[in-house]
């Protein structure tokens, strides 16, 4: 009977053995390879597409997500790109928000994916020209299969964190393709952030994309050196918004200072609230409703 238990006991050792084996290999096989799990938010009125195409920017296939309004009545609509943060991808938008129910009033939303790229042309490796890949090659791709209004006077950017950086720099570069760029608790501040050995991973990349500190490269990119130049009559509209809890809140400050000092067409509110998507989800009504409000005025 002994002798029984004991076989039956290295039988249900072997069998657990085994089973945290086949965990680990699947845990790491889950972090290296596996595709992000897909769970979008979608409502009843609205079609979801994935498209893959060939940047000419980046020498290779890129994605982007689309919703759009399932019945356009053959009009073409204004599109609003939507820019993911950093670690994340072209599928966030759709997953971790609400953003499918505005695509119902007749709006083409486009979520690129951006990579960890800042949405910017890198130093190095110099094939990763993620501005252009953004300004011609989507926007070129997303009118020739969609019925996608062109024209400055209706595409609009909206971001959240890295994202946000991206739609308000490319905003302030491309003044004549974007009629509104909105931040959601923009990393408004990267390109003036100094080399930190705490941080050196997150130095290195950043020395990556935009050069070291100091350089052209940094300025030319850099939304506090570029307001200072633009020509408020021409740019965007600005719609900014940011936490309170959240260490980015005194640049976005700064930054809305800047702006009103300059007579930029903007609006900058705070709120209680963190780094998330909870935070980002509730300022969409806002930030959608005024975005229809200077669509209307184009």
């Amino acid at each position: 009977m002994i002798a029984a238990d004991m076989s039956n006991l290295r039988l249900y050792g072997s069998q657990v053995l085994l089973s945290v084996l086949l965990a680990l290999t699947v845990g790491c096989r889950k972090s290296d390879n596996a595709t992000p799990s897909d769970h979008p938010r979608l409502k009843a009125k609205i079609t979801l597409l994935d498209i893959t195409f060939r940047s000419a920017a980046l020498g290779r296939d890129m994605e982007y997500r689309v919703i759009s309004p399932l019945e356009a009545s053959g009009r073409k609509l204004p599109v609003v790109y939507l820019l993911h943060g950093g670690g994340g991808g072209f599928r966030d938008w759709s997953n971790y928000s609400d953003v499918a129910s505005f695509a119902e009033q007749g709006l083409l939303l486009v979520m690129p994916e951006g990579e960890s790229s800042y949405y910017t042309n890198a130093v190095d490796p110099p094939q990763d020209r993620f501005e252009d890949y953004m300004t011609h090659d989507l926007i070129t791709d997303v009118e020739s299969r969609f019925p996608a209004a062109g024209g400055r006077g209706n595409r609009a950017l909206i971001g959240i964190s890295m994202g946000g950086f991206g739609a308000i720099k490319i905003g302030l570069r491309h003044p004549d393709l974007f009629f509104f760029a909105g931040g959601l608790s923009s990393a408004i501040d990267v390109p003036r952030r100094a080399f930190s050995i705490k941080r050196l991973q997150q130095s290195r990349h950043y020395n990556s994309i935009f050069g070291p500190s100091g350089s052209q490269t940094r300025r030319d990119n850099d939304p506090f050196v570029l307001v200072r130049t633009a020509n408020p009559e021409a740019a965007p509209y600005f719609f900014l918004t940011c936490g309170e809890q959240e260490g980015l809140l005194p640049a976005n400050r700064e930054f809305a200072a800047l702006l009103m000092q300059r007579h930029f067409k903007s609006e900058f509110h705070t709120v209680r609230g963190g780094h998330d998507w909870n935070q980002w989800n509730a300022w969409l009504p806002a930030v959608f409703r005024s975005l229809s409000e200077q669509l209307k005025s184009h």
